[in-house]
């Protein structure tokens, strides 16, 4: 097991395949978009399944795909397969994080790899608000998306950013959801990792959002939280799905991470917060042998910040906001 200094046991991977995102929501980059990186910068397949691998012999039981858009690397499929064959031998759970756009014509693929659970972002209901957050006219594709995979008996989490005039109208409808779909629908604070579009509100945080719930729904109640668990998990009664609500800016979860980020240039990243502590990709450039590797992995891991605070606390450039979560794997 990797085990931090706090003595929390670390099993948990979110690994960015690409920072490349076929959306430009607003919370996230500028309208133009960002730099991509060039291939050459990217983690490799081989690289990834390297690392994934060692990982997992170390105690990672979770690996979560993220990006920017996973779909949008075109090489995905053929990784989670090469993945997937890690599963049972080490490894419990492949999740993944999507806009949706793309996702569709693999789901049958998904399914057959064993990939049980698919995060969903979705930030508004309506069509308009929709374009106006990601720039894009894509509401019914992700709402397709949405129908399929439950359709293929795949969980979906409803991932919603909760903007301060700009989609809170949307909470209620996102929560009425829950009463004819199995989904968690889960709102999540909105965090300063925007590419600098803007200043960030938290005059809607976690209390307002469940304040503002519990308003329309009085008989909101309240479940037991996962260990580890990043959301507070809330039921209604006669519903069918379940409703998270993330404190991502408050980081009130932040004493019992169990998390490691790997960007898609290979950056190991031991807090959301902080900063890059270590470059795998480079390591492994560098001909760095799997032992050399791990043991800086756990040199790493033990130096982990307490919580999200300190990190950014210790952050030798002071800056909390950065280029894009496109860029530290979302």
């Amino acid at each position: 097991m990797i085990t931090d200094s706090h003595g929390r046991t670390i099993n948990y991977l979110r690994l960015a395949v690409t920072d490349k995102c076929n959306l430009r929501c607003t919370y996230c980059m500028p309208a133009v978009g960002l730099n991509w990186l060039p291939k050459a910068e990217l983690m490799t397949t081989e690289e990834m399944l390297r690392i994934s691998r060692l990982l997992i012999t170390m105690g990672v039981e979770k690996i979560r795909i993220t990006g920017g858009e996973p779909f949008v690397r075109k090489d995905l499929m053929p990784f989670l397969g090469e993945l997937s064959k890690m599963l049972g031998h080490g490894l419990k759970e492949i999740t993944l994080t999507t806009n949706g756009l793309l996702t569709e014509p693999y789901i049958p693929e998904l399914k057959k790899l064993g990939i049980r659970s698919v995060n969903l972002s979705l930030d508004t209901l309506d069509r308009q608000r929709f374009i106006d957050i990601t720039r894009r006219d894509a509401l019914p594709q992700v709402l397709n998306t949405l129908e399929k995979l439950l359709l293929a008996g795949i969980a979906v989490k409803i991932n919603t950013v909760v903007m301060e005039d700009c989609n809170t109208q949307d909470i209620l409808p996102l929560v009425a959801l829950t009463k004819s779909m199995p989904v968690s629908v889960r709102f999540i604070e909105e965090m300063p990792f925007n590419g600098g579009t803007h200043d960030i509100s938290l005059s809607w945080n976690f209390s307002r959002i469940i304040e503002h719930i519990r308003e329309q729904y009085p008989d909101l109640a309240k479940m037991q939280d996962p260990i580890h668990a990043t959301a507070l998990n809330y039921h209604i009664e006669g519903h069918q799905g379940d409703i998270g609500v993330i404190a991502a800016y408050t980081r009130s979860f932040c004493g019992s991470c169990n998390r490691l980020r790997i960007t898609a240039k290979g950056g190991l990243r031991t807090c959301l917060y902080g900063q890059g502590v270590l470059n795998l990709k480079d390591l492994i450039r560098a001909g760095a042998s799997d032992q050399v590797i791990e043991k800086q992995l756990l040199s790493a891991v033990l130096n982990k910040p307490l919580d999200g605070w300190e990190a950014e606390k210790n952050k030798t450039n002071n800056i909390i906001k950065q280029p894009s979560m496109a860029t530290i794997g979302g």
